[in-house]
Order: structure tokens, then sequence, then C-alpha cells
């Protein structure tokens, strides 16, 4: 007897199931990559479409970064995208390998990169004690894999990236801290 699920539709997170685990701010931020990849003509989102509307949209993850001219030059990576840099990447399937496949998301249209950071980010919620993910989450999902084309582009504006993740840690804790979820 043969399977009637399609290849690639294995059971997981569905997009509600997902969407119900993120914060509203990062329920807008999927939103925001997800039109920016279609816009882009690119098959999947992947970690810099991410990274580009966590920027755009939570200030949170803003704050985060040293200086308002990191952000500047960061989003000035990303807006180039389209015109050049970037564009070794169109057609591509982002899989970086540096950080393990995790398979619990299986969000159609995500690369593989970008569904592990966001398995992190979910898992890092959960470790906290709050049953919604949140945009800094994702950042550091983001920022765990070295090789996935956010930190490319982090790297390439000068982000000091384990300085930014020890900034994200302190933001968690703070946060953990002053609305009584953890430990």
């Amino acid at each position: 007897m043969q399977s009637r699920t399609p290849p690639g539709a294995e059971p997981g997170s569905t997009r509600a199931e997902l969407d119900s685990r993120l914060s509203a701010e990062l329920t807008s931020v999927v939103a925001g990559a997800r039109r920016r990849a279609v816009r882009d003509g690119d098959r999947q989102i992947d970690t810099a479409h991410l990274l580009h509307s966590l920027l755009e949209s939570d200030p949170a993850v803003r704050a985060v970064f040293e200086d308002g001219g990191q952000v500047v030059r960061l989003l000035g990576y990303l807006v180039q995208r389209s015109i050049g840099y970037g564009l070794q990447w169109q057609g591509t399937v982002e899989d970086s390998g540096a950080v393990p496949m995790v398979t619990a998301v299986k969000e159609a249209g995500w690369s593989p990169a970008a569904a592990t950071a966001m398995e992190m980010a979910l898992d890092r919620a959960e470790l906290r004690g709050d049953p919604r993910a949140l945009g800094i989450d994702l950042l550091a999902g983001l920022a765990a894999d070295p090789e996935c084309r956010a930190v490319e582009v982090l790297g390439r504006a000068g982000v000091d990236v384990p300085r930014l993740l020890a900034r994200v840690e302190a933001g968690c804790q703070g946060y953990a801290e002053e609305y009584g979820t953890g430990s």
C-alpha cells in the first residue's frame, strides 16, 4: 500500500500550530519574511529573509545591537540582496550543515537552516517558561548557525556574533526576570 502523504509533507508543525507558538511580533516577522521571499523570487524563506524582517519589525531585536550604525549597515546589506549582494543565493537551498537539522517544524517553503533557527527559537521560549517565542529567540537561533546566510550578513556588517549572542542572552534573562517567567 502506498502512502497518501506526498514526499516532503511529513507530519510536523502546521502553519497554524507554529503561529500559535509565536508572539504577535514574531508572527508579523514571519509574514514579512514570507512576503520578502515571494517578492524576491526565492523558493524558500531563508535566514537572511528572517533577519531582515526581524530588524525592520522588532525593536527588542534592534536594541541588542551595539549601536544604530550596525542596524543601518545590516539593513543596507539586506536591501541590496536582490540587486547584487545575495544573487548567488537565488535558486539555491540554504542548508549550512553547521547546526544539526531539526525536523519538528515542517513549514513548507522554509530553508533547512531557517526551519532549524525557528525550532531553536521555540525551544528557547519553552526553556524560559514562555508559551510563545519572541523575536530575540529567533535572533539567537539565527546567530547560532555560523554558516547560515544571516550570520554571513552579520559578519559583513561588522557584527561580532559571539558578543551579539551574549547580549541576546542578557536580554532574555532580563525579560524572564521582569515578567516572572523561567527560573
